[in-house]
């Protein structure tokens, strides 16, 4: 029979640990646990990175009192935490992106300028690219279920995201630059279904490309170049090419982000 400390830490147990919902006997026991199981010790010390960069997203949001012209959205936001409870199967981190994405769009929309030529310069396009950062850390890690589709399925996986986007994709090769597809996942957005497709190096280190539609507030005058943000738990480089946006991202230097980026472009 394994002693105590040899009982594989499941998933739950992590979400509970970092979500702070243990009783003090079963935190000390689960740490115990964990002393004695590095892989799941890594596993947690990376949620745990996760789970402070989603909060740090929304803390400026957290910390200021309940505008009056947000009264009306607080029954949408409790309907929102719901689905998240109800979508449990994701994960923790992945209910938590939900949730994060949820808040942003019921919450913003009450204070945000109505001009849509300020509307271009500051949220549209900076949300696309947070949302493909926090994506980037919510899946990266994982190491049983980093995809939905894995590259061995690489048709099928065109085939299957391009419906659901409407409308055709090409998946750029990244083999000459060190990079092989490790798949793919169907993910939600402001403006409809995004996708993301994930790379790994020979390193193991990952980036993930990820697509949609351009944001419809975005002015369609509105000039969005190819430019490089640190706004969220990753950096990323990110574009729009006409119908479409798109974000590479990856905790690699701006010069390696920004050769990857260009190949992307290139092929797309």
């Amino acid at each position: 029979m394994d002693a105590p400390q040899d009982l594989p830490v499941t998933d739950d147990e992590l979400n509970a640990l970092i979500d702070g919902r243990l009783k003090p006997h079963e935190h000390t026991a689960l740490l115990a646990r964990l002393a004695h199981q590095p892989t799941a010790h890594a596993r947690w010390t990376a949620w745990q990175r996760q789970h402070v960069a989603l909060r740090g997203l929304h803390a400026d949001l957290l910390s200021q009192e309940l505008p009056p012209t947000l009264q009306g959205t607080a029954q949408n936001v409790r309907r929102a935490q719901l689905q998240v409870q109800q979508m449990r199967h994701w994960g923790g981190l992945a209910a938590s992106l939900l949730l994060a994405f949820s808040l942003g769009w019921f919450g913003r929309a009450a204070w945000l300028p109505a001009s849509p030529a300020v509307l271009a310069q500051q949220a549209p396009a900076r949300d696309f690219v947070r949302q493909a950062a926090i994506a980037h850390a919510v899946y990266s890690p994982e190491q049983r279920h980093p995809v939905e589709v894995a590259a061995n399925q690489e048709e099928h996986l065109v085939q299957w995201l391009s419906k659901r986007l409407g409308r055709p994709l090409k998946l750029p090769q990244l083999q000459a630059l060190g990079y092989e597809l490790v798949g793919g996942r169907l993910l939600p957005g402001d403006d409809g279904a995004r996708a993301q497709f994930m790379y790994q190096n020979a390193g193991g280190e990952r980036v993930t490309l990820y697509l949609g539609q351009r944001p419809v507030r975005l002015a369609e005058d509105a000039t969005v170049e190819f430019r490089y943000s640190a706004d969220g738990p990753v950096p990323s480089f990110y574009w729009i090419d006409g119908a479409q946006a798109y974000a590479l991202s990856g905790t690699l230097s701006r010069e390696q982000l920004l050769r990857l980026a260009q190949a992307v472009y290139q092929q797309l």
